[in-house]
Parts: structure tokens; sequence; C-alpha cells
């Protein structure tokens, strides 16, 4: 029910093309009087996928069941809907914060950990109670990399460093198998990383540390000695130019310190590399090749609430009309859209936002929980505004026989 024909067409014909996926070129939908520029790559990742596959399966082989959710599977609220639909509880918000309390699950009662993971205190609690977490763990596998890269740098005795947003479940989740390894210290954006180096530096005064950073810096955490070695691991959805910034800024700060020369960079700093997931790496380089096409606005489909939606929303605002919508309902008609203003974090209403000129150019992506027939809903919503010289229907065809005519001819 989350999948799409034209979609489906469109992935398909461009996985032919490039097979190594090195042209980030978006494709191109011709209605005649609008253009639709659609991302090379958007929407579901292989974690996100695997997670609904996983509940949805579990709701139908578990009939008898209580079934319920840790919280949110994915930043997505229709996907959410569905399950809550199928009988399927919440035990958390997206905060953290209980709705249904622990001690009222059951033995045998069936607790699905979402794609973000969880702390391990959380994991403790479900084990006291009973229930059974390996089966039904639905956590990204490139999530679960980041625990094992912090792993890997605290058994070397490096403090580490999660660039993360505080309060997102899955930097929650990172920052409690971290901090079970090794001092953990969460910073979300450049910010707090100048302010870091700051008391790396001696610059603050330490004690000023604990305030700055409350609820951000593991259990007996001391500023004096554990910031001599240090190592940057990431929330999987945050802009990768972001989580470089830093790492590299660190770094120099640690040279700085020191005085380190290019060898001896290692025994302050720990190389982590980029552990962004390959589809946040993917879906954001096909949004800056998308905005290298002349278009009038940009639409950014969605959960409200999703890091790695809202890093593609920021990346088009730079550059033209941007708006951030969690379904076509939001398009409410060609003079007419809602959409979610992030720094506000409120949903505005927008007139006018098509252009009166023919065609119009418009570029469409979607963040990595957002299915491929929402995608193909909004346009269908839009194209239903123009005078189109072919559907949706026959642009599917053209890339199917495309594809086809391809596959023959390798064969």
């Amino acid at each position: 029910m989350y999948r799409s024909g034209l979609i489906t067409a469109i992935k398909n014909r461009r996985k032919i093309d490039d097979k190594l996926k090195k042209d980030y070129s978006p494709t191109l939908l011709d209605f005649g009087e609008v253009q639709i520029f659609l991302a090379r790559h958007f929407g579901f990742c292989y974690g996100v996928e695997n997670a609904i596959e996983i509940s949805f399966r579990t709701v139908e082989e578990n009939p008898a069941k209580k079934i319920y959710l840790l919280s949110e599977m994915i930043h997505n609220p229709q996907v959410n809907d569905d399950l809550r639909n199928r009988g399927v509880k919440f035990i958390m918000d997206t905060k953290g914060d209980t709705i249904i309390p622990f001690e009222n699950l059951q033995r045998g009662d069936i607790v699905i950990v979402p794609a973000f993971g969880t702390t391990l205190q959380i994991e403790q609690k479900l084990l006291n109670a009973g229930v059974e977490i390996e089966q039904y763990n639905t956590t990204c596998p490139f999530v679960e990399k980041v625990w094992n890269r912090a792993q890997a740098i605290a058994k070397n005795n490096y403090t580490v460093i999660v660039h993360g947003k505080p309060q997102h479940e899955e930097t929650r989740a990172t920052f409690s198998h971290s901090a079970v390894h090794s001092p953990t210290v969460v910073v979300k954006d450049m910010h707090e990383a100048i302010a870091l180096s700051a008391y790396i530096l001696g610059r603050k005064d330490p004690e000023k540390f604990y305030t700055e950073f409350a609820g951000q810096y593991s259990e007996g955490f001391k500023i004096e000695t554990d910031l001599q070695r240090i190592g940057v691991v990431n929330q999987t959805t945050m802009l990768a130019s972001d989580t470089q910034d830093i790492a590299e800024f660190l770094k120099e700060t640690m040279v700085e310190k020191y005085n380190l020369s290019e060898s001896d960079i290692a025994d302050r700093f720990a190389d982590t590399r980029d552990t962004l997931c390959y589809a946040t790496n993917d879906n954001q380089g096909a949004v800056y090749a998308l905005l290298d096409t002349p278009a009038d606005l940009a639409i950014v489909l969605g959960g409200y609430n999703s890091s790695n939606t809202s890093h593609l929303v920021e990346l088009c605002e730079v550059k033209l009309p941007t708006y951030f919508i969690r379904s076509a309902d939001e398009i409410i008609s060609s003079k007419e859209i809602k959409h979610y203003k992030m720094h506000r974090k409120e949903e505005v209403t927008t007139l006018s936002y098509l252009p009166e000129k023919k065609p119009a150019k418009i570029l469409i992506t979607s963040g990595a929980s957002c299915p491929d027939a929402m995608v193909e809903g909004v346009i269908k919503k839009i194209t239903g505004f123009f005078n189109c010289s072919k559907t949706i229907e026959d642009l599917k065809d053209e890339f199917e026989n495309i594809s086809t005519n391809v596959k023959e001819v390798i064969v």
C-alpha cells in the first residue's frame, strides 16, 4: 500500500541506467504545462523498509497478542496511524515520555523496537517485564554501526562526541550505548562545538560546562580529564556537511591544544570517518544536484518531526521557495498550500504559491520515512491543476517500456 507504480518504474529505470548510483541528476517528468523534477534518491531507505515489514508482519502473525511499539516506528504520521489502526499501542511519545507504564506489560506481550533503536535502560525495563526484544528489534543497521564505532574508539580511551539532536530518539539511544563504554557528550550544532572547543582550550570556566551542556553529558563526566582524547560520531540523519565541519573543527582544536603534527593527530583525535547512513548521503547529494536545476519552487515531503527530512528542507530553502508538507492533503488548491515552517515550529498557509508562467517548474523530494505512494499523490495533485499533455499513467508506461527495452538489450 506504500508503493507507487510511477515511482517504481522511475527507480527501476534509473537503476538500469546508473547501476553505481554516480548520476545524481534529477528525473524530469514533463507534463507539458508543468515540469516536475524528481530527486535521484528519495523516500524509503533499507532501515525503514525493514522496520515496516517486520512491524506489519508481526501484527499479521500474532492476532491474539498485545502488540506495542516503544515509540513512533518512523517519523511518518501515515505509517504510525496505520499501525495504530491495526491495534498497535505506543508505549512512549517521541520525547520519551511514558504513555503506557512499563508495569502494564506482561510476559508474552510483543514490544517492537523502532528503527531509531532504544536506550540500554529501556531495554532493561523490557527484559524485567519478561518481554523478548531481539525478535522484534527493528533498529536500523546503520544506527548500530554508529554504536559499534563509538564502542571501538571507547576501547582506545577516547571520549565520544555525538553530533545529534539531544532529544531525538536515535541520539538518546546512541548516547546510552556509548556512555556505558566511555565518557560521552552530545553537541547539536557548530555553535555547541565551538563552546566545547573553548572548554578544551581552557578558555571557559570548567564549572560552567555542567550548566551549558546540562542533560548532554554522561554520568560522572569530568571536564578536566575527559576531553583530552576525543572522537566524533553522529545521529545518522544529520547533514553530512555539518558533521564533517564539526569533526574537522574539533580536530583542529586538539591540534592547537596539544601542538600536534599530522602524524600525532591520532593520539588525540580518533579517525571515525563518516557515520552517516548511505540513504542520508544519497538523499542529501541528490538534493544538491536537484538544486542545480532552474525551478520556481520546491516541495519536500515527510513528517514534520523527521530529522532527515528537515535537513533536505534546509538545503532547498537556501535556493528557492520551499514547501514542507506531510502529504497531498496539505495542497488545498492551485492557490493555497499549507506547509510547515521549521524555525517557527508551526504550520502556515501560503497563497499563490504556483507560478503563472508556463511551464511551471517544480522540484520534489522526500525524506527516508516517506512512502513512494505519497510522492505520487503529490504529483497527481499538482498536475491536476494544469492542462497536462500526459497523464501519470502515460509516464509510468514510458518508463516501464524503456526499462524493459534496456533489459532486453542487456540480455
